[in-house]
């Protein structure tokens, strides 16, 4: 099981790194990895898991934060609407890509956070509203998917990891709460 004495924190020279690509048929290893991932996100959201063993609530995790300069994110984003619903998404994606994306930006209100930074970083992380994503599956099939909002947030912020990019990189230096006119705050 992986716990929060697993993830690298800022500074580690691998979260900086541009992870490589994993090969298919996929390993036992990646397989389980990937797994393994998914499961520390469920632990993370669940009240009594997440207590029990210290566990910060997370949507998405990375390889590159276990340590291991790889392709390979899991996410899962919980269904909002209903509390006993189905994720809103739930998957785990091998070489994910951006395929495309919207002109219109968006961030989080309150800004982002991260399994690997243990401290607040005030300020926007502008992102695009609306993402087009391929990744791989564990069967080696091919997805793409439109996300938009939240959820296009999310797994910007984890391709991001894979490519050596913390979130407070796009936070603007000077200005932290800085944003065009015309971009989309999400609550």
């Amino acid at each position: 099981m992986i716990t929060m004495d697993d993830i690298i924190r800022e500074g580690h020279p691998t979260l900086r790194q541009v992870a490589k690509e994993v090969s298919f048929p996929l390993s036992a290893e990646d397989k389980e990895l990937g797994d393994r991932m998914r499961e520390f996100l469920k632990n993370s959201q669940d009240p009594e898991l997440s207590e029990k063993y210290g566990l910060r609530g997370g949507v998405g995790i990375a390889a590159p934060q276990l340590n291991i300069s790889k392709r390979i994110t899991a996410i899962e984003i919980p269904n909002m609407e209903e509390e006993d619903g189905e994720p809103f998404l739930s998957t785990v994606m091998y070489n994910p890509k951006v395929l495309s994306h919207s002109v219109q930006q968006a961030a989080i209100e309150e800004g982002e956070g991260c399994l690997s930074v243990d401290r607040h970083v005030p300020g926007y992380v502008i992102r695009n509203a609306k993402v087009t994503i391929s990744y791989m599956d564990q069967e080696g099939e091919k997805h793409k998917i439109r996300l938009k909002n939240y959820a296009a947030i999310v797994v910007q912020h984890e391709i991001d990891h894979l490519n050596g990019i913390m979130f407070y990189d796009h936070i603007n230096k000077e200005n932290p709460h800085f944003a065009p006119d015309d971009i989309l705050l999400i609550q």
